[in-house]
């Protein structure tokens, strides 16, 4: 079978609960390719009629909003010893310094560290636990956490699943050209953004402790 013959036969509703089950499992804390699956789901969106890009769109902000909220929940309850047990469970991405590094961040952005966590692979996971680990109050997280999930989910499916119509005519003007400039310009661009990431993370890593503010203790 050709392979968008077989794509004609995947049911939307599987790949629209798949994009709010991943995304949701991602943003309650554990470490899964949300990002990933939400521009695929998006740019098959954008080839095979049957899947709607408004409808995948909701699924992936309730899923990003309700994971963040439960994985909100589970680090009041569990506080300080859950962040020691994920660290033994995934140690790539709960470690010691991975946890330094999103504290900071949490402690010098507030509110800020949870809507720009949307859109940084790190704090996306760490968004909601280390939120309710570190008593945010529960108004200002939900603020955040709503406008983070509306902006990078729906800004994500937007802009992939308008890239994927253009490279669908591309690909019908050009051939495997416009396809293959259409991936080089999204690889690109995605690894642009992780070293701007990750030069951003080492800079803040890098500040002397004298120079980090001081943690405020927040009330609920």
């Amino acid at each position: 079978m050709h392979i968008q013959e077989w794509l004609e036969t995947v049911p939307a509703i599987a790949v629209y609960l798949l994009v709010g089950g991943v995304i949701g499992l991602e943003s309650l804390g554990i470490p899964l390719p949300g990002e990933i699956v939400l521009v695929s789901a998006t740019l098959m969106a954008a080839t095979q009629d049957h899947i709607n890009p408004w409808v995948l769109g909701a699924c992936a902000v309730a899923g990003a909003i309700i994971g963040d909220s439960i994985g909100y929940l589970i680090g009041r309850k569990g506080g300080r010893p859950l962040l020691e047990w994920l660290g033994r469970k995934f140690p790539k991405h709960f470690g010691p310094h991975h946890v330094a590094t999103a504290e900071r961040s949490f402690e010098k952005w507030g509110m800020w560290a949870v809507f720009v966590g949307r859109f940084i692979a790190l704090l996306r996971i760490f968004a909601g636990p280390l939120a309710g680990v570190l008593k945010m109050p529960y108004w200002k997280f939900l603020i955040a956490n709503v406008l983070g999930g509306v902006v990078w989910a729906g800004g994500t499916v937007a802009v992939i699943y308008y890239v994927g119509k253009v490279a669908e005519e591309w690909l019908k003007k050009f051939s495997m050209y416009g396809l293959i400039a259409a991936v080089l310009f999204g690889i690109g661009s995605l690894v642009v953004m992780r070293i701007k990431a990750k030069k951003a993370e080492a800079a803040r890593a890098a500040e002397p402790a004298e120079a980090r503010p001081e943690p405020v203790g927040t009330a609920d």
